[in-house]
């Protein structure tokens, strides 16, 4: 049965390990002088050798006869471990194990002394997806593990273990593991496997691994499929030549043609590339090129291998930095907004046309870029503004309509005004005065006095009114002897803290509840109905009697009565009401 080539060369020593060597010859020296931590946190990214070094130091550590620190491999126990006949050693993943019940029946297991090896060895690759209540579950134990335990934690993503966790272990950082020591281990696993790779194939290998070794082992087992492994079958193999089309897009942007770069993208989105990959892609080659510009010495070290370095160099003529820099800048925006898009097409060609057209981004990158392409002697692309069409003249009328004639009998359209008539001023007659008298003067001439037309009657006067008979007002009906106000009110305040608010409610309305003091006996009047059956029960009197304790500072005594409805009023009524000779009943 065929094996993968990660599987089948993963390495069995410290010494195998590659590119962690500061790593392994600490745990060597440890297992050496038997001077073992408890605990230990592996991190680092995928495919740098942790989950190795782990299996590694739990075969070491048990390991009957270990030589200089590395487990022999050929003792039963190394031989059980790396079968998985021998239970002692766990290798639990917290992806999938991630609830407090996994860690309580690891917890649970762990006690036990091992059966077939020194130590009882746990093994929990990605702790960082432990919930918390399974990392507080796993606190204790880690703490103080027994004698016989040990724990070996991995994960990718620190800041997501608790610090309570971290303080306990012994940290190991991985890096990632160089382009060169990568394609050594790959040109040696090759020579075993009887596979042709040549150097420029192992450093394409090994810059598209991104420094994990289990990729790289992975892509020569794509790429061995004939035994002759070459830069160029790497590339068909792989994928790269799509790369090819990705550097004809970004020719059509560099050049500023928004119309063949839309094309470009229309024939890869047609063969089927995802919008988000295309633009990724295109970020990956922007980035070599500007790798290529601002750091031209080591950069080949900084490349991602994907691409040649004459097509770069001539990309990093054309493109200055300030331009890459607000290409990239674009292209991550996008990519950002790609995923929560409806439609991830027209989200990509809105980003390429950004980039093949400067002018439409109003931003400051934008307007960086133009500055700078402007100081490199490049023609900025000038707007063109948009001349509307100016409005046609209305055509005027062929034959203008004749005037109407006036008809002669017709008055004009503003006929004069018509002059009222003046009235006739008549002068005043002349009055000649009567000749003068002896007894008047002769300007006044005498007054006579008419006599009244009629002379008003006397008006008698009315006859007195016979004074009513007076009516004795009705006595006041006596009403129960309370006790003051104030203690009733001091009572009240009381109960409310004793009693519910339902029941209070009932006692406070005066219309339900009539109370009084008579001596040391508090006497409830409760209305028949619904009062008395809430109130006159002996456990609320025993309430209120402690109620009335507290409020008066003295023993009272409570008894509950019926209250009796006020009758025979409308009886005295109608007695008064006979008092009157007016009224009578028939």
């Amino acid at each position: 049965m065929y094996q993968a080539l990660y599987r089948k060369w993963r390495p069995q020593t410290f010494d195998d390990v590659v590119g962690q060597q500061h790593i392994t010859e600490t745990l060597k020296n440890q297992v050496r002088t038997n001077r073992l931590s408890h605990a230990y946190l592996f991190i680092g990214t995928r495919g740098t050798g942790k989950t190795t070094c782990a299996k590694i130091l739990a075969k070491a550590v048990n390991c009957e006869h270990p030589v200089d620190g590395n487990p022999c491999n050929c003792c039963p126990t190394c031989r059980g471990i790396d079968d998985g006949s021998i239970l002692d050693v766990v290798e639990m993943d917290a992806a999938s194990n991630n609830k407090v019940e996994d860690v309580r029946l690891l917890r649970d297991e762990a006690v036990y002394s091992p059966a077939n090896a020194k130590k009882r060895v746990y093994i929990v690759d990605e702790v960082h997806m432990l919930s918390n209540s399974a990392f507080n579950a796993l606190l204790k134990i880690l703490e103080e593990p027994p004698e016989h335990l040990m724990f070996i934690l991995a994960t990718t993503e620190l800041h997501k273990v608790p610090a309570t966790i971290l303080s306990r272990c012994q940290r190991h950082s991985f890096k990632r593991i160089a382009a060169e020591d990568i394609a050594g281990r790959l040109q040696y696993v090759a020579a075993q496997e009887q596979i042709g790779l040549q150097p420029e194939a192992a450093m394409l290998l090994a810059r598209l691994a991104e420094g994990g070794m289990r990729d790289a082992l992975t892509l020569l087992d794509q790429c061995s499929g004939d035994g002759n492994v070459t830069a160029e079958s790497v590339r068909q193999a792989i994928g790269l030549a799509g790369h090819a089309q990705t550097a004809e897009l970004a020719k059509w942007l560099a050049k500023g043609d928004t119309a063949g770069a839309l094309q470009q993208f229309r024939d890869l989105w047609q063969e089927g590339k995802d919008p988000a990959s295309l633009l990724d892609e295109l970020s990956v080659l922007l980035r070599d090129v500007l790798m290529r510009s601002v750091a031209k010495k080591g950069s080949s070290a900084l490349l991602s291998g994907g691409y040649e370095d004459a097509l770069l160099d001539a990309f990093a003529k054309v493109l200055n930095p300030a331009q890459l820099m607000r290409w990239l800048t674009t292209i991550q925006e996008a990519l950002s907004g790609l995923s929560q898009s409806v439609n991830p097409k027209l989200g990509a060609e809105l980003c390429l046309i950004r980039l093949s057209t400067p002018e439409v981004s109003e931003d400051l990158a934008g307007l960086a870029a133009r500055v700078s392409a402007l100081e490199q002697g490049a023609v900025p692309v000038q707007r063109k503004e948009i001349q509307l069409p100016e409005p046609e003249p209305m055509p005027e009328p062929a034959e203008k309509p004749e005037p109407i004639p006036e008809p002669e009998d017709t008055p004009p359209w503003e006929p004069e005004p018509v002059k009222a008539p003046e009235p006739e001023i008549v002068p005043p007659r002349e009055m000649t005065p009567p000749p003068p008298t002896e007894d008047a003067p002769p300007w006044e001439p005498p007054v006579e006095e008419a006599p009244p037309l009629w002379e008003p009657e006397p008006i008698p006067e009315p006859a007195p009114m016979p004074e009513p008979e007076p009516v004795p007002m009705p006595e006041p009906v006596p009403e129960p002897p309370a006790a003051a106000g104030s203690d009733w009110e001091k009572i009240l305040q009381a109960a409310q803290k004793l009693l519910p608010m339902a029941q209070f409610s009932v006692l406070k309305n005066p219309d339900q509840v009539q109370g009084h003091l008579e001596g040391d006996t508090l006497i409830l009047d409760l209305d028949p109905g619904f009062a008395f059956m809430m109130l006159g029960t002996p456990a609320m009197e025993e309430k209120l009697r402690t109620a009335a304790q507290q409020a008066l500072g003295k023993a009272v005594h409570v008894q509950s009565r019926k209250a009796t409805k006020k009758g025979g009023s409308n009886q005295r009524s109608l007695e008064e009401l006979t008092r009157f000779d007016i009224v009578s009943f028939e």
